[in-house]
């Protein structure tokens, strides 16, 4: 009676399992509706073996052939151990060995598979027999191997199943039998709840990536040719958005592009993200961050501090894909745009999450500038981080509150208590354009206007960036607040001298020049400013609104000309 009734259970899991696979594209026989791989009426012959069956694999396996695995050989975000003798197996062994491309479902060791067509795999399901791009599978996954990530659950969440030896296999994600889900997946991908079932990105729950519900306006590529069934929003394609599972271009984070900037730039360049986050119009600025001039250098693992052999920037070193978000904040303060990013705090140590501004921007502009100095000063320094040190001599101020308490004609409700941001000067140019450093019309990828030298003819678009924060008006007449502005005036617009010849505009470091003569920013301009005869080259601050200089400036000696 037992063994009756165990039959009639088997003949019903067979028949409704034979009922799933009809109609989809795992219906081999003569009767399917897509690839008929052989005369057999018979669905189940192709992978299964009923009677006769040997303990080997089937001989379209082809002993001996070689699979190239995705492992830390090629991946920087992997924690699988390189092991060059890893091989597929399990149930993943039998999915490749329609799935490589090499050999013909046909060719089977059933006798009934046999005949018929001898017609490989092709197009999307053709993973080829270098899986290097392809999801990793037959790996151990348990706690430790999860711990060692970090970014794991402990165990994968139902549906998602390992084998009997705790293996990931094609069939933890995939359901040969079952094609509810699209592509065999044993869930649904909407917002990415297959992926989840696995993954635990710091960020990721309240990221734009995963809340936006911007569509694709029909203009220009799809962004999501790579994804077979695409869904219709950002957040319904989530990790889709940047990650292909299978065939990615992008090895090592299985992105679905090689080009790492392309991964972002095809949603953010007017026809997926709001016209306010078109970050590809930016890049095609004379003056940006070029994600263009380099590729295959950025590694997720490498250095928070970035060493001059490694010199590159990408979208990834300042923005975190899985944690962006619009979180406002208020300077110094990180806003959700670059949350979740590492850097160099002020002291200069790592910092694995930045929690102000500037520790981003210290990350490449701090001890291995990226870039040099753009003005010939008579204090050089080219460490960033030291410029805007608190201990410095003076500095606007970004990663401390200034030390002058008179800041003549502050705009926009500032005062001398007030921080800023880097952004606030170093920022794509109009008011209308993406916050942050993308590109510019004007050098050092400046928001407005900071014209330098000696022959400038003073407007308001020509000191633009420095009148955003200090009144024009403070600065363009000689009668009004006192001395100071009359020096200012006579400098400026009678003599055409930038506000760069006698102002640095980031600080003054104390290891470099820490007396009295670079308070108030003056840092003189050696193309413009040079020594007397008798060699002095300064200025000397001699308290409220006062002091004087003693320099060689247009060929004329200044001895203790005070103000």
């Amino acid at each position: 009676m037992n063994r009756l009734i165990l039959l009639m259970g088997l003949v019903l899991v067979s028949y409704c399992v034979s009922a799933q696979i009809t109609n989809t594209r795992h219906n081999l026989s003569v009767n399917g509706k897509g690839l008929k791989a052989g005369s057999s009426q018979s669905m189940c012959e192709f992978c299964h073996t009923p009677h006769s069956s040997r303990r080997q694999a089937p001989k379209w396996g082809n002993v001996g052939k070689r699979y190239l695995m995705y492992d830390q050989s090629v991946s920087s975000t992997s924690d699988i151990k390189v092991d060059p003798s890893r091989q597929p197996d399990g149930a993943s062994l039998l999915c490749l060995t329609c799935h490589d491309g090499t050999v013909a479902p046909s060719s089977g060791a059933s006798k009934g598979a046999n005949t018929g067509l001898a017609v490989p795999v092709y197009g999307r399901a053709n993973l080829g027999t270098d899986l290097t791009d392809d999801h990793p599978i037959s790996f151990v996954y348990d706690a430790a191997f999860a711990a060692i990530d970090g970014q794991l659950k402990t165990s994968p969440e139902h549906p998602v199943v390992l084998d009997g030896e705790d293996k990931v296999q094609c069939t933890s994600c995939h359901d040969p039998h079952n094609d509810e889900y699209s592509n065999f997946l044993v869930a649904t991908n909407q917002f990415s709840e297959l992926c989840l079932k696995c993954h635990d990105r710091d960020y990721w729950t309240t990221s734009s990536h995963a809340t936006s519900n911007a569509n694709w306006n029909g203009s220009g590529e799809n962004p999501w040719t790579h994804v077979e069934t695409p869904f219709a929003s950002v957040a319904e394609n989530a990790c889709a958005n940047c990650h292909q599972t299978h065939s990615a271009k992008g090895k090592a984070q299985l992105q679905k592009s090689i080009l790492e900037e392309k991964n972002c730039l095809d949603c953010h360049n007017g026809n997926v993200a709001p016209a306010e986050k078109n970050i590809e119009l930016q890049m095609q600025k004379q003056y940006r961050h070029n994600v263009y001039a380099y590729n295959g250098v950025h590694d997720p693992r490498e250095e928070t501090l970035l060493s001059l052999s490694k010199k590159h920037v990408e979208c990834q070193d300042c923005h975190n894909p899985h944690a962006v978000n619009n979180q406002p904040a208020q300077a110094p303060e990180v806003n959700g745009q670059i949350s979740g990013v590492q850097g160099i705090d002020q002291a200069g140590n790592v910092v694995s999450s930045i929690a102000y501004e500037y520790e981003l921007c210290f990350r490449c502009h701090s001890e291995n500038p990226m870039a040099g100095a753009v003005t010939s000063r008579q204090v050089e320094q080219t460490n960033t981080r030291m410029e805007f040190s608190p201990s410095a001599v003076s500095f606007h101020p970004v990663a401390e509150k200034g030390k002058n308490t008179y800041v003549p004609g502050l705009l926009n409700n500032l005062t001398e208590s007030d921080m800023i941001y880097c952004t606030d000067c170093h920022a794509s140019d109009g008011d209308d354009s993406p916050a942050g450093p993308h590109g510019s019309i004007y050098p050092q990828i400046l928001k407005y206007q900071y014209l330098k030298g000696d022959e400038v003819i003073e407007s308001s678009k020509a000191y633009e960036l420095c009148y955003s924060c200090h009144s024009r008006n403070m600065f363009v007449t000689e009668a009004g607040d006192g001395v100071q502005q009359k020096v200012h005036y006579n400098h400026v617009v009678k003599n055409n001298i930038s506000c760069n010849v006698c102002h640095d505009p980031h600080g003054i470091s104390e290891m470099q020049g820490g007396d009295i003569n670079h308070s108030h920013l003056i840092n003189f301009d050696l193309n413009v400013v040079s020594p007397r005869a008798n060699g002095d080259l300064h200025f000397t601050d001699q308290g409220y609104r006062s002091g004087s200089c003693n320099v060689m400036c247009h060929g004329k000696d200044h001895d203790n000309i005070g103000y």
